[in-house]
């Protein structure tokens, strides 16, 4: 796409909502050791970290960090941040429909913005199914957009659901006057995922472009049963096992399509 020459600073908000579901089979004597164990792996320290490094990836200075943990589970971390100092951008490239690489060689800018990360644990009261989810959220405000951070994300979390939607707010205008609602290319958020990550999943997208809104959710295909216990060395007969796996299914089924099958 051509480069537009604005009136001032380029106002337009792009605002990426990353969902991630992990699907755990604990019995009863289990579940609680799970929520402890969720809660250690991904306490506010340890997610704080996991925004440093979405920042590095985006070229973004640290301005203010906030975090708490949550009794009896769960954390959240909110990032303010800044644009990078003695940086060029390449607009065009930073949009382009590609996946971003890993924190070493990207390099972006920011300004306004802010980068969240909420986590909830939770169990299934009657089965022996538990979840766990994790909500990022990264907002720019400027030339360059958060999806660039996205296929970093995808590989900081061995995820059996991802559900990501995208949406490009308010106008920039440029030197004419004429408002603009967007400003680079954009067909899917697929774009921006790499392709061995898009073979590992199923994935569907709800695009309405006249609106800029992009919304892509995905589904791992293959689910090994012994992935999905929490205590590995637990033994099960081929019936018990069938009916684990179908539990499981289930479950990974409703939160992909978001309604319930029981």
């Amino acid at each position: 796409m051509k480069k537009l020459k604005l009136h001032g600073f380029n106002n337009l908000t792009k605002s990426l909502s990353f969902n991630i579901y992990d699907v755990c089979y604990t019995p009863a004597d289990q579940k609680q050791a799970y929520i402890d164990y969720i809660d250690e792996a991904y306490n506010a320290d340890r997610l704080t970290q996991i925004l440093k490094d979405v920042a590095e990836i985006i070229g973004a200075n640290i301005l203010n960090i906030a975090h708490q943990d949550y009794d009896p589970q769960g954390a959240s971390v909110t990032m303010l941040i800044a644009e990078g100092m003695d940086t060029e951008v390449d607009a065009e490239q930073l949009n382009s429909e590609s996946p971003g690489p890993l924190p070493e060689t990207v390099l972006a800018h920011l300004d306004k913005s802010h980068i969240t990360v909420h986590t909830y644990p939770e169990c299934h009261p009657d089965t022996e199914i538990s979840t766990f989810r994790a909500d990022i959220d990264v907002s720019t405000c400027g030339q360059i957009s958060p999806l660039k951070a996205l296929n970093y994300l995808i590989h900081s979390f061995e995820s059996d659901i991802v559900i990501m939607d995208y949406k490009i707010r308010g106008f920039t205008r440029d030197v004419s006057g004429q408002k603009h609602y967007i400003d680079h290319n954009i067909t899917s958020i697929q774009k921006y995922i790499s392709e061995d990550t898009r073979e590992k999943y199923q994935m569907i997208d709800v695009n309405v472009y006249q609106e800029h809104l992009f919304h892509t959710k995905m589904l791992l295909k293959e689910t090994e049963l012994e992935n999905y216990l929490f205590e590995k060395e637990s033994a099960f007969s081929e019936e018990e096992k069938e009916a684990i796996q179908e539990q499981l299914q289930q479950e990974m089924a409703e939160i992909f399509y978001g309604r319930n099958y029981a």
